[in-house]
């Protein structure tokens, strides 16, 4: 599942609209509608003010190499 799919399917099982997504995480409309939309640069810590609504955060996370 890709950062888009899961936000939305987050978004959708707490019952929010878009609208109330921005509301409630601070960040804009259009900013809530690019990322659903899968656009390829976006600011990460707006990411997480939206993330963070469902007690989740992104990162980065240590690989082992091959």
């Amino acid at each position: 599942m890709t950062i888009p799919e899961h936000i939305k399917a987050k978004r959708k099982a707490y019952g929010l609209t878009q609208i109330e997504l921005s509301e409630r995480s601070g960040v804009g409309l259009r900013f809530v509608r690019e990322m659903e939309q899968g656009k390829k640069t976006l600011r990460m810590d707006k990411v997480n003010q939206v993330l963070a609504l469902f007690g989740e955060e992104l990162g980065p996370v240590k690989m082992e190499m091959v």
